[in-house]
């Protein structure tokens, strides 16, 4: 099933052209997201929200990609996978540009394009690295997650800063346009290859629906399962170090930390994987790492926290390549990389989106952070046995 990847010194300049493309669009996918945490208490005050309306602001994205993911298949069907991601970006800048204009519901209409368009992103980027590097889909897979996290952590390092300058948070929110309009000027001379027969080239659908094939549902939870952990850990590590004695200074810096861990797997987890017919080492790798930073966590060894962030950044980075470098590998064409990357985000986010909620809602039951930190090792343990699954050398639809 895995095939020898050709070396990048046989790249053409069409080629670094594209992969500057799949950069510029990686840079779009998280930092309009990841820009809005940092001042959420600046909203709140200059929109006069509460707090569950602004805990909207975050969750509507998720929910968008929940929605729209299924239906962005179909798209890139009827136009081709290029032209799709093209639209994509615009839908993503008229977000960006009307959340940032001031209103209450501009904010949250503006907040709506984003996350439609940044869900475009999220199915089809496995899709075309399918279609477009099927003997290097690890390598590409590293340098787009890559690219993704690493701006990811700078918007979320400087939103604050621009927030409370010259700027003010509708400037924080806005500039991030900046990478949009380049995405669409670098990404522009790929729509102008596709035609409706190149874009047949993606490949028939599947004999049955998708859904209808066990691998599809393993790897939809390990996608969801391991974001649920991504995304309950965001909202709610910092405040769990500050409850075990951690100035809120120093719980800051442990959480970035742990952001920071994730980048080197993103990137090496996929093109290892790439390289093995059979990923199910990678995936005992991330659970051991899992396992000892949540353990940590659980049996409050604070004074090792700075190892438990280190565990968890490596593991997330790592469960996340190989989850959506799964979406590429596990099918055997590109239009099923987009099926299967479409239902998997669908049904995986919604998902994620429960996980800050349950978290809060064992703490409240417990009454403690100590007590809700099982409902990690529990999830973590089920990522491993869903990813476990869909790490074997298959295709979904050998089911």
């Amino acid at each position: 099933m895995q095939q020898t990847q050709p070396s990048s010194s046989k790249w053409t300049r069409a080629t670094w052209l594209f992969v500057l493309g799949i950069v510029c669009i990686s840079f779009t996918m998280r930092s309009p997201i990841t820009s809005v945490g940092p001042i959420i208490d600046i909203l709140k005050e200059q929109l006069h929200i509460s707090n569950v309306v602004a805990g909207f602001i975050t969750t509507i994205p998720l929910l968008a990609f929940a929605i729209v993911s299924p239906i962005v298949p179909k798209i890139a069907r009827k136009y081709g996978i290029e032209r799709a991601l093209f639209l994509s970006l615009f839908i993503l800048a008229a977000g960006v540009i009307l959340r940032s204009t001031g209103s209450y519901i501009a904010l949250y209409s503006g907040t709506v394009l984003l996350g439609i368009g940044i869900a475009f992103s999220n199915v089809l980027m496995p899709s075309i690295l399918k279609l477009r590097f099927p003997l290097q889909i690890g390598l590409l897979t590293g340098i787009f997650t890559v690219a993704m996290n690493v701006t990811a952590s700078i918007a979320a390092g400087v939103s604050y800063p621009l927030a409370t300058s010259a700027l003010g948070w509708q400037g924080a929110l806005g500039i991030w346009l900046i990478f949009i309009v380049i995405a669409i000027a670098v990404w522009f001379p790929q729509t102008r290859t596709v035609s409706h027969q190149q874009a047949q080239k993606t490949g028939q659908p599947p004999a049955k629906k998708i859904w209808q094939y066990p691998l599809t549902w393993a790897l939809t939870f390990a996608m969801g399962l391991q974001s649920f952990l991504f995304y309950t850990t965001a909202s709610w590590i910092p405040s769990m170090l500050v409850e075990q004695g951690m100035s809120a200074s120093a719980a800051g810096i442990m959480f970035s930390i742990m952001q920071l861990s994730q980048i080197p797997m993103t990137f090496l987890i996929p093109i290892l994987a790439g390289r093995k017919k059979d990923q199910r080492s990678l995936v005992v790798f991330f659970t051991i790492l899992y396992m000892i930073g949540f353990g940590g966590l659980f049996l409050q060894w604070t004074n090792a926290t700075v190892i438990w962030m280190i565990a968890l950044g490596l593991a997330g980075g790592a469960s996340f390549g190989l989850c959506m470098m799964f979406f590429s590998v596990r099918a055997r064409n590109a239009y099923e990389a987009a099926e299967l990357s479409g239902f998997g985000q669908s049904i995986g986010y919604l998902l994620a989106a429960t996980g800050p909620v349950l978290y809060g809602f064992v703490h409240d039951q417990a009454g403690s952070f100590h007590k809700a930190n099982i409902v990690y090792i529990i999830v973590a343990l089920l990522v491993f046995i869903f990813s476990y699954l869909s790490a074997k050398d298959r295709y979904v639809t050998n089911d």
